[in-house]
């Protein structure tokens, strides 16, 4: 690069260089005073557009596998539910490492805008299926196509002021839960418009002859919003020469860095071949990768196994609820917690530390899953208070503990690594999503099978695995382990 394409400005004893998009940003973020309201705004969207589009098949999914006729008794269809739902997860993990490095060679924003633009066209596709095998395919495809949070992940951390970056994090990852709470809420209110609603439905309309479509086109509507709003997000990957090469600029490098300098970008560039060799090798990056990894598993697990619970009969240990009811639920668990993270969550973080709050968050979950077979048990006012409480704080719990291990885990890296980086734990983090709603669904049908057994009859068996797993992720937060 000549002296004449590079031009510096200095602020505050920084160098920035004019035509690249991460000083840009990083000038901006020097410049702009009190809380980034824009970018989390634009955080929260694109958060939840990912979450809902994951999740708002849950509640209806119980009853489109019926209606798909491939279960050959009631008890298998929580089986075939678990295959769907794991299918998204396991086309993204394949595919997470890719996307990674593809936002760190050519940036987050346009990574992001394939995300939400694969959100508009498969949901529809989902919603449209015809049988089990499309239904199949097409949240693979979504899984695979899909890399927003991860990317949105490291996007948050970069476009936040140091003070900020926690509060940039603590909004990814409670828009992700909020998104996976609303998305089962908006998906039960929404499936099968034409029986439900059919004043406004007529029974030869497409939402008649495709009782599941409704919620899946709305949440298309959601994604195409959040891509053309996308379209305005800064770039934050630091590009310093014509051939599009990515640096990272540390304040020292900033300080002593001459403009154009040959031999500085052939030193960053050899620094950065060997440090993203050596991802593999950053412990501190990979045990929290791992606890968040067994964490996800368990969230993934409860969200599959909550709503098929819910909806099934009272005989196989579940509430009998239609998915209108699991639909309440889940908007009262949502609302929750967006009032938890944005008054109390900071509070108690600075009182404990992000790390300390997410062993006690996964502490208190274990009697909390312990409690919801005694819910079960309950009728009327009680059960539906006893279950609105304890779904919005285990929604709860699993967020605060999020929270500091998506922290931990991207200040563990450099931003020339981040991509990478949050490639790799999105791509462990599906491997482990994958398994929870496959084995939720296979527990679940299992478990309803041997109601009159000794040991942990019926849904009891269900919430003890669930607790197993969360009590490996609390002792694997501890020290030597986690660092």
């Amino acid at each position: 690069m000549s002296e004449e394409q590079c031009t510096e400005t200095p602020l505050k004893n920084k160098k920035y260089y004019e035509n690249c998009p991460g000083c840009q940003v990083d000038k901006l973020k020097e410049l702009k005073q009190g809380l980034p309201i824009q970018e989390i705004v634009s955080l929260w969207f694109v958060a939840v557009c990912n979450a809902l589009s994951i999740s708002s098949l849950f509640p209806f999914l119980y009853f489109m596998i019926r209606d798909f006729h491939i279960a050959k008794r009631e008890g298998d269809i929580g089986y075939y539910a678990g295959f769907v739902g794991s299918s998204y997860m396991i086309g993204r993990a394949l595919t997470s490492v890719l996307w990674g490095l593809v936002a760190d060679h050519y940036g987050r924003k346009p990574v992001i805008l394939s995300g939400t633009i694969s959100v508009v066209i498969l949901s529809t596709l989902f919603g449209l299926s015809i049988n089990f095998w499309m239904a199949l395919i097409t949240r693979f495809l979504l899984g695979s196509m899909n890399a927003l949070l991860g990317t949105i992940t490291a996007y948050a951390v970069e476009v936040m002021r140091e003070e900020h970056q926690a509060l940039g994090l603590s909004t990814v990852c409670t828009a992700w839960g909020i998104g996976l709470i609303m998305g089962p809420a908006v998906g039960g209110f929404l499936a099968q418009p034409a029986e439900k609603y059919p004043y406004i439905f007529s029974k030869e309309s497409l939402f008649a002859k495709f009782a599941y479509f409704l919620p899946c086109f709305v949440m298309s509507l959601i994604a195409l919003g959040v891509t053309i709003a996308s379209c305005w997000l800064p770039e934050t990957l630091h590009i310093h020469n014509e051939d599009d090469v990515s640096c990272d600029f540390s304040n020292d490098d900033m300080e002593s860095a001459s403009c154009g300098s040959d031999a500085y970008h052939k030193e960053h560039e050899g620094s950065k071949k060997t440090s993203k060799g050596n991802l593999i090798k950053n412990w501190p990056l990979m045990s929290s990768i791992i606890v968040h990894s067994i964490v996800a598993l368990n969230d993934m697990a409860y969200t599959e196994i909550f709503s098929l619970w819910a909806v099934s009969p009272r005989r196989y240990g579940g509430l009998y609820y239609s998915t209108e009811d699991v639909g309440e639920v889940l908007a009262i668990s949502g609302l929750c917690l967006l009032v938890f993270q944005f008054t109390v969550y900071p509070m108690l973080s600075n009182i404990f530390g992000h790390i300390v709050l997410a062993r006690i968050a996964g502490v208190l979950t274990i009697p909390l899953l312990t409690s919801y077979t005694f819910i079960a048990k309950l009728s009327g006012f009680s059960l539906a208070l006893s279950i609105n409480c304890a779904s919005a704080l285990k929604n709860i719990l699993i967020v605060a503990m999020e929270t500091g291990l998506s922290l931990l885990q991207n200040r563990a890296v450099e931003q020339h690594q981040r991509g990478a980086a949050n490639g790799i734990a999105i791509t462990t983090m599906s491997l482990f999503k994958a398994a929870g709603p496959a084995g939720g669904g296979a527990l679940l049908s299992w478990a309803q099978k041997r109601q009159d057994a000794v040991f942990l009859p019926g849904d009891q068996m269900i919430f003890f695995m669930l607790n197993v797993v969360m009590a490996i992720a609390v002792i694997l937060s501890f020290k030597p382990f986690l660092t």
